[in-house]
């Protein structure tokens, strides 16, 4: 369980940091922007190759 947990954790993680590293470059000098939802659909869609980023991304 402890090696699906970690998986996970790291998934949450990377997307995080896209979306963010996203949001920074669109929003420009804004620090105080929010990560939106095109953002974190955008970030999973470069994470997650093929049909399970396009799955992801409709559930």
């Amino acid at each position: 369980v402890s090696v699906i947990d970690s998986f996970v954790k790291d998934i949450f993680e990377r997307i995080a940091d896209e979306a963010a590293r996203l949001a920074r470059s669109t929003k420009g000098s804004n620090k105080h922007s929010t990560i939106s939802s095109g953002e974190i659909q955008t970030a999973v869609r470069l994470l997650l190759p093929g049909e399970i980023g396009k799955h992801a991304v409709s559930e």
